[in-house]
């Protein structure tokens, strides 16, 4: 008897970090009138920026990681989802839960603390995990000992593109620096970090096989016969 179809956890990391972040954003915008996000989920500033970092505040070192769970609107989370939900899933495949949550972790606090000491704004969203997936998803041959022309095409494409968008616009509280500094964590990771291996792969394969084959086998008639001298074939789960 077939299965039907049903859901999976397929991407646990990539779910729960979407999840959160539009739970945050509904609570912001219905429960908290706006202020939960400025107040724990915005990376500060350099010294020069209205919201500075204060290297007393335990706070201000919490944000420098829990910027990337806050939006300025529905326009900028659904965009990043959008990037996230895409690509999300195959690097968690690649790479496995564990190692992308180190990424994104890495990611989001490099950026922040470049944000801290550079940049005289404060910043918010996910933006630089966006990148640093398009970045890490671009650099799926590194196995072979190559540089694939599309990551140094993407890299070219998407940082020109945040420059000109900075230059001429900032109304977002944005920064095409986020962008860039998760571009170029994605590019360290995709040359640095080491997929799942393929014995694993293979193993997880295998392992479904086998149960899949017992699952049918276990379904099969089998014709029973008595014990005599004559030499019997097996072929699958019929003996002839």
């Amino acid at each position: 008897m077939k299965k039907g179809w049903h859901l999976t956890f397929n991407a646990p990391v990539t779910i729960v970090f979407s999840i959160i972040c539009a739970l945050i954003l509904l609570l912001n915008q219905f429960v908290f009138g706006g202020h939960l996000i400025n107040t724990l989920f915005t990376a500060p500033g350099s010294q020069k920026s209205d919201f500075a970092f204060n290297w007393k505040s335990v706070l201000d070192y919490i944000r420098l990681l829990t910027y990337v769970f806050g939006h300025a609107d529905w326009p900028h989370l659904l965009g990043n989802l959008a990037f996230i939900l895409l690509l999300g899933p195959l690097m968690e495949e690649r790479y496995g839960s564990a190692m992308l949550a180190l990424m994104m972790v890495v990611t989001a606090f490099v950026t922040g603390v470049i944000n801290a000491c550079l940049i005289p704004k404060s910043l918010v969203g996910s933006s630089s995990i966006v990148f640093m997936l398009i970045m890490l998803s671009s650099l799926v041959n590194i196995e072979k000992k190559e540089i694939p022309l599309t990551f140094i095409l993407v890299f070219a494409l998407y940082i020109g593109t945040q420059f000109i968008n900075s230059a001429a616009s900032n109304e977002r509280n944005v920064a095409a620096f986020a962008h860039i500094a998760g571009g170029l964590c994605g590019s360290l990771f995709g040359f640095m970090a080491a997929p799942k291996t393929r014995t694993a792969r293979k193993s997880s394969k295998k392992t479904d096989t086998e149960a899949r084959l017992r699952e049918i086998d276990s379904q099969s008639p089998r014709f029973k016969r008595d014990n005599s001298d004559e030499d019997v074939t097996q072929v699958g789960t019929i003996e002839l």
